[in-house]
């Protein structure tokens, strides 16, 4: 074969060979950058096990990967919620063919890469619900063909990019969930390609720019929440034809609600709740005749409900809720026929309820409390048996209850307190499978109260009942409310014994019975209710001891008997009840003397009068006779000795026993200790120290605070990093197991949120738990407060403070996974950096809540009790929030009298505004209380400009 002739075969051949080896080539340079990506990641990344180098060739089939047709080059990288974090390598950028990159739903943090530019070919980019942080300094030039930037619920810190509106594909942009500052750019007017666009959930301030009304083609547009916007609502936004969804919600707009929102016809959710818009609500509203959703609540409008809305026949919600608004409900709103959630409550409607409200089967909630409604209450509100909330409290409605609502089987919350209703209670009322929460207090009601026969346990959790006309005797079947926290009773007629099935409810906190004419003994079964904090029985005709079994209730704190016949001796049992700081045991007919023990010595001595048999207080002291004192002495004197020897014998006995059990104890311990020095150190971030550097700590010269979980240490590490490292009490000690306590701590350390304590180790043995945080230079707002420093402590800062901690326990009520409640919130666990920003701190009592429904505590952690709210203002057993009643009359406008007297320049409209949001805070149902989402919008409304002098 000639040279020429061999050249044409082998030169196809060496083309071919080339051309097979340079695929995995290629494949393998992607892959190698996929791996070095991972090696940044850091937490679970089990789920990235095919990101292997061994493992290049099929590469394309790797988890989250997608290839082109062809198989050359990876085009898709989705890692969307593989529980990942750590950060993010900008060696990404090298993976030039990505068309779409989706980081979403993990824990990543850090910077993001500010060459991602480099993928020129970008078109869809997801990094939402993480923790990137800095700037968003990107050359958004080079990204033309990116149509979706989504960086939602993250921590970039900076003013809005400027460089975004010169992306001409861009159709959906997603900022929302930031700390972006400053004003929206007008420039942003200019994407009139984009379908999508939010930017709640930022610091943004200035006025919204009137250019957004350029954006025609947008569907959705969020803008709300923690933003504090100045002005009002742009009229052009009703040039915005194609939106569907427009929330504006709780960004502190003013004036009126233009009528321009009138010309859009396909607006099927309009929120603009929680503002200070004011004037009367725009008939044109009632154009949008898409509408489902229209939330108009928390603001300061007036006027009546316009009768253009009877055209909003797709309307399901309606929330007018405080409000100024007055006139009668118009009898339109009971016809709607897909109305499902009716909220009309604290404005100042009059007039009767539409009495065919429910009619159209789909009402779900309704609530018209506060109100001066008169009339019936309507009966067709569970035609369609699905309404799961009535409130109309706080009305002048009278008549009886519709017999129909005993049949109501899918209600959970009703209250229907300070009303005017008569009548019995409708039976089965009380026994609805569903129903959580009852109240009927301060009506006319009257009857008995009905012996259910049904034995299926009730998910009931508070009744109140409280001052009615109710007669007859507590039924035995009041022990079928396993669930029952709150049981209110107060002010009516009830008669008869307290029957002992009342011990069956396991899960009692409060009991009143009291301001009734119940008789017998108080059965000794209350005894079984230890979960019982409150209990009142006063004012009846009870006789009898006090049952010594209720001495086993050990966090009770307030108990009353008094105005009965009681008698016998004070069981001096009572006093190990350590919680006990209230009790009266007034005008009864007890005898003998008070207990000198434990809780007896703090009571008030009023808690005793009026039991003339009863001595050993100030008003009535007891008197020992001379003769007395001297037949103890004798009785006392006349007691045989022990001789001598037998002393010495016995003397000898026990400190030979004391020597071997100390040899015994200490050679355990020796042994105890050979197995117990090795400590294991769990990271949850990048550390460049280890669990010696942390253990040197802990000495006695290094403690910074101390509190019922531990002993905190402040600490240097050797890279010049300062820590604080707490010792917990009380835990393991010479235990192999940890009770859950390494779960709960790995829990903790996943959360990361700018204003929550950064946890950031975990280090351990068999006797000792040491917990790792970032250190906080200016220590607890509790110690800055009531210290010195407080005086410096300005209005402003207060307010940021308490602002900055609501949103930290908002993370964790609402959007950490599992949901934690903190339950020992106070000042001393707010810890303030260097500059005075809050951080959630000290988790030895919180709960966390399982997706399950169920709740888990952190009961491996020693602490207090909980939060116990500050006692002794101006008189004792009067704490904060009871001093803070008596001194405002819960009127905001005498908020100047509560005031903290080192602050000189006081916002009035702020401090009225926090007053409000703490009086709702503390309120006594639990059902009345705002989440803390709201919270945190109602806090970001403070901001006002009108300030006074204090005097």
């Amino acid at each position: 074969m000639g040279t020429s002739t061999l050249g044409l075969v082998l030169v196809p051949l060496l083309l071919c060979f080339a051309s097979v080896f340079s695929l995995p080539m290629s494949l393998r340079r992607q892959a190698s950058i996929l791996v070095s990506l991972k090696q940044d990641f850091e937490a679970n990344t089990d789920s990235l096990r095919s990101w292997d180098m061994t493992n290049s060739v099929s590469l394309c089939t790797w988890e989250g990967i997608e290839c082109d047709q062809k198989n050359r080059s990876v085009v898709s990288l989705d890692i969307t919620n593989f529980n990942l974090s750590g950060t993010l390598s900008p060696s990404i950028t090298g993976l030039r063919s990505l068309e779409s990159v989706s980081l979403a739903g993990n824990g990543f943090s850090g910077g993001f890469p500010s060459d991602i530019h480099k993928l020129a070919g970008l078109r869809f980019l997801n990094i939402s619900a993480n923790k990137f942080s800095g700037d968003m300094n990107w050359e958004f030039s080079m990204l033309k063909e990116l149509e979706v930037l989504d960086a939602y619920d993250n921590e970039f810190n900076c003013s809005l990019p400027l460089g975004v509106s010169q992306l001409p594909k861009l159709n959906t942009l997603n900022f929302g969930g930031n700390f972006f500052y400053g004003e929206i750019p007008p420039s942003y007017g200019d994407m009139v390609q984009l379908n999508f666009l939010s930017l709640a959930g930022n610091d943004l301030r200035g006025v919204i720019p009137s250019e957004l009304g350029n954006l025609t083609n947008l569907t959705q547009l969020f803008l709300g929440y923690y933003n504090q916007f100045d002005g009002g609502i742009p009229p052009e936004f009703g040039k915005l034809v194609n939106l569907t969804h427009l929330d504006l919600a709780s960004c502190g707009l003013t004036g009126p609600i233009p009528a321009e929102l009138g010309n859009l016809s396909k607006l099927d959710t309009l929120y603009l709740q929680t503002n200070q818009l004011s004037g009367s609500i725009p008939p044109q509203l009632g154009n949008m005749s898409g509408m489902k959703c229209l939330d108009l609540s928390n603001n300061e409008l007036t006027g009546d409900i316009p009768n253009e809305f009877s055209g909003l026949h797709q309307l399901t919600l309606l929330n007018l809720f405080i409000n100024r608004l007055h006139g009668e409900i118009p009898p339109f709103i009971a016809e709607l026929p897909n109305l499902e959630v009716l909220k009309l409550w604290q404005n100042n409607f009059t007039g009767a309820i539409p009495p065919s409200l429910g009619q159209n089967g789909k009402l779900v909630e309704l609530d018209l409390s506060t109100n001066k409604l008169t009339g019936l209450v309507p009966k067709s509100l569970c035609l369609g048996r699905r309404l799961r909330i009535l409130i109309l409290l706080n009305n002048f409605l009278f008549g009886s209850l519709p017999a129909d609502i005993g049949q109501c089987y899918t209600l959970q919350r009703v209250r229907l307190g300070q009303n005017y209703l008569t009548g019995s209670i409708p039976n089965g009322f009380l026994h609805l499978p569903e129903l959580d929460l009852l109240e009927l207090q301060n009506n006319y009601l009257s009857g008995w109260l009905p012996q259910e026969t049904n034995t299926a346990p009730s998910k009931l959790g508070q009744l109140n009942l409280s001052n009615n006309r109710l007669s007859g005797s507590l039924p035995t079947s009041i022990g079928n409310f396993p669930n029952l926290q709150i049981l209110l009773l107060h002010g009516n007629r009830l008669s008869g014994e307290i029957p002992p099935d009342i011990g069956r409810l396991k899960n009692i906190l409060k009991l009143d019975l009291s301001v009734n004419n119940f008789s017998g003994t108080i059965p000794p079964e209350i005894g079984n209710c230890l979960l019982l904090t409150y209990l009142d029985l006063s004012q009846n005709q009870l006789s009898g001891p006090i049952p010594v079994q209720l001495s086993q209730i050990h966090i009770m704190n307030y108990l009353n008997v008094s105005w009965n016949h009681l008698n016998q001796n004070l069981p001096k049992e009572l006093g190990a009840m350590k919680g006990l700081t209230s009790a009266d045991f007034s005008h009864n007919d007890f005898s003998g003397s008070i207990p000198e023990e434990g809780q007896f010595s703090v009571f008030n001595s009023t808690s005793f009068i009026g039991n003339p048999r009863l001595c050993g207080y100030e008003a009535n002291p007891c008197k020992h006779s001379s003769s007395s004192i001297l037949e103890s002495q004798d009785s006392s004197s006349a007691k045989p000795g022990v001789p001598g020897k037998y002393k010495l014998v016995f003397a000898v006995a026990l400190l030979a026993c004391s020597l071997a059990f100390a040899t015994l104890a200490f050679i355990k311990s020796r042994k105890q200790r050979r197995h117990s020095n090795s400590w294991k150190l769990t990271t949850f971030q990048k550390l460049e120290y280890g669990s010696e550097d942390i253990i040197g700590c802990i000495k006695e010269s290094n403690v910074i605070g101390r509190g019922g979980a531990g002993v905190v240490y402040h600490g240097t590490m050797p890279n010049g990093e300062q820590v604080a490292v707490k010792k917990l009490l009380g835990i393991n000690k010479g235990c192999s197991r940890d009770n859950g306590l390494s779960a709960e701590i790995r829990t903790l350390g996943r959360i990361r949120h700018r204003y929550i304590v950064r946890l950031l180790a975990f280090c351990s043995n068999r006797e000792t738990n040491l917990l790792v945080y970032e250190y906080m230079p200016n220590g607890s707002l509790g110690e800055v407060l009531h210290g010195k420093r407080g005086e410096f402590l300005k209005w402003d800062t207060r307010l940021k403070i308490a602002t900055e901690a609501a949103k930290g326990l908002c993370y964790l009520h609402h959007d950490c996974s599992p949901l934690i409640i903190h339950r020992d919130v106070k000042s001393n666990n707010i810890l303030l950096n260097s500059e005075f920003e809050a951080h959630v701190a000290d988790f030895g009592l919180a709960k966390f809540l399982q997706d399950t429904g169920t709740s888990e505590c952190m009961s491996s952690i020693a602490g207090s009790y909980g939060y116990i709210a500050p006692g002794n203002f101006g008189e004792e057993g009067v704490d904060i929030v009871q001093w803070t009643k008596l001194q405002t009359n819960w009127s905001k406008e005498k908020v100047v009298k509560i005031v903290d007297e080192r602050l000189c320049h006081i916002p009035l409209e702020e401090a009225k505004q926090v007053y409000f949001v703490a009086m709702l805070c503390v309120q006594e149902q639990s059902v009345e209380r705002p989440t803390m989402r709201e919270v945190v919008e109602m806090l970001a409304q403070a901001k006002q400009p009108n300030t006074f002098q204090k005097q």
